[in-house]
């Protein structure tokens, strides 16, 4: 009689046998399960992974990116010029600058400058509460961009690309970096409506895996002089939060059945799909976002003290929001001040009072509130827009009409920046005479990404994910750590 020689049966073969394969989907429901939370909370760019650790000692851990969206005059707020004052009417030396739009003579600032804290930073009377923290924050005066319009200068500050489809600073920063919060997203972008014409093109994760990108909330209050209403309800923030359809038990069951499955497949084909892991880690989030998000973004929970620090309105409310997701884990928090552009003064620089006025209080309460809670020195608070102002005023309404504003101006702007490993009370760089082109120590948006990065932990040129046959990274091709704004 002969013997055939039959190959043992595995425990993972007989849970697939057993039951029609049910134990074997337990089973992977158990391992996906623990593997989407670990991938949740730890990087997912291969050279980080395999080393077990970042690529060098991080300073921060958290980023909070205040965007005055539309253009904020750099000379009217963080870079007073004399000159101005002194050559007010005449034209600027070197003939018509090439700007967007038509352009007139030199333009003296409105608005009064005043030193503050023990640097003597100078700040306009548009900020006097950015002007307290004088002394936390490091004034990053030669900022400039490549392109002198909204869309592409939007989408530079935030992807580093002028071209839709690059993912954003907080997509790249939760590829890198994971998150700490398994309830909630690792990204989060606040504003009352979608801000300019690109909307989520700004904070999408386009290559990297769907988990990445940013989730947008609307942080408008019901009425423009509340931070919150008497029937405000922290649930109605985000949509389709909560299934009026199934109970959180039957969502559990049916989000562990499509982890299971995806684990057998990848186990029978040996193929991990990331673009399906990546769905299946959303669809994670947004379940247990329905347990911690409404307490998250419930405000009304802070103290008296603590609304009257950061005021009213959207952007008080926005700012307050970002410092309570930091406070419990997420990675980046984008604030917007509004839909549209509305920081570009194109026909009167006036109507930065009323912007400075919703803005100023609560960018100074995101400081002082981080530094009460201990959170500034790991979070890095970086303010500013896509590009400054010229120096100059715009000459407008087709008749040739002398206006009281100001065009774009990609060449030179300031940018400002706080917490976790700068440098405070000092200052960066320097525009002309005129405020008009940065020539001292000029800092290109790639830099600015390359220091945010760095002080993360993460080698900008080593953040690369392979996508269509190259390596991609947020610096592109450039990018150069400004150490001299480093603690």
């Amino acid at each position: 009689m002969s013997h055939r020689r039959t190959n043992p049966v595995t425990r993972r073969d007989a849970l697939c046998r057993i039951g029609n394969g049910f134990g074997m989907l337990a089973f992977a429901g158990l391992v996906g399960d623990s593997l989407t939370t670990a991938n949740l909370f730890a990087s997912q760019d291969p050279k980080i992974r395999a080393t077990g650790g970042l690529h060098h000692p991080a300073k921060a851990k958290h980023v909070i990116f205040l965007f005055m969206n539309g253009g904020l005059s750099q000379v009217d707020s963080f870079d007073p010029k004399r000159a101005l004052d002194k050559y007010h009417g005449q034209p600027l030396p070197g003939g018509t600058i090439a700007t967007e739009r038509k352009t007139g003579t030199l333009m003296r600032s409105p608005f009064v400058f005043k030193k503050y804290g023990k640097s003597g930073m100078e700040v306009s009377e548009l900020f006097p509460h950015v002007g307290e923290c004088a002394d936390d924050i490091c004034f990053v005066r030669s900022v400039y961009t490549d392109i002198p319009n909204h869309e592409p200068s939007m989408l530079m500050m935030n992807t580093g690309h002028t071209q839709v489809g690059r993912p954003s600073l907080g997509s790249w920063l939760t590829y890198g970096l994971g998150t700490e919060n398994k309830n909630l997203p690792g990204y989060v972008v606040l504003c009352p409506d979608l801000p300019t014409t690109v909307g989520p093109p700004l904070w999408n994760g386009a290559f990297l895996p769907a988990v990445h990108q940013g989730t947008f909330i609307s942080d408008k209050p019901e009425k423009p002089d509340q931070m919150f209403g008497k029937d405000f309800d922290p649930k109605k923030l985000v949509s389709y939060l909560h299934n009026d359809k199934f109970t959180l038990t039957e969502q559990r069951r049916e989000l562990d059945l499509a982890a299971a499955l995806d684990q057998m497949r990848s186990q029978r084909d040996g193929v991990v799909d990331p673009q399906l892991d990546a769905s299946i880690q959303t669809m994670e989030i947004a379940y247990r976002m329905q347990t911690e998000a409404p307490d998250v973004f419930d405000v009304r929970k802070e103290t008296e003290a603590t609304l009257k620090l950061y005021g009213t309105g959207s952007t008080a409310r926005g700012c307050l929001m970002a410092v309570r997701l930091i406070a419990r884990g997420v990675r980046m928090v984008q604030v917007y001040y509004a839909k549209g552009d509305p920081w570009d003064a194109h026909s009167d620089i006036q109507a930065h009072r009323k912007n400075a006025r919703d803005s100023d209080q609560p960018f100074a309460a995101v400081i002082k509130d981080l530094k009460s809670r201990g959170l500034l020195d790991e979070t890095i608070v970086v303010c500013g827009s896509e590009f400054g102002r010229t120096p100059v005023c715009e000459v407008g309404g087709g008749a040739g009409t002398v206006a009281n504003g100001r065009d774009h101006n990609p060449f030179g702007f300031t940018m400002w920046l706080a917490g976790g490993g700068i440098k405070g009370g000092t200052i960066h760089g320097a525009t002309d005479d005129f405020g008009f082109k940065a020539i001292e120590k000029p800092v290109h948006v790639h830099d600015l990404h390359a220091t945010i990065l760095h002080l993360m932990g993460i080698d900008h040129t080593k953040l690369t994910y392979r996508y269509s046959g190259r390596d991609f990274r947020l610096t592109d091709v450039s990018g150069n750590v400004v150490h001299e704004i480093l603690a």
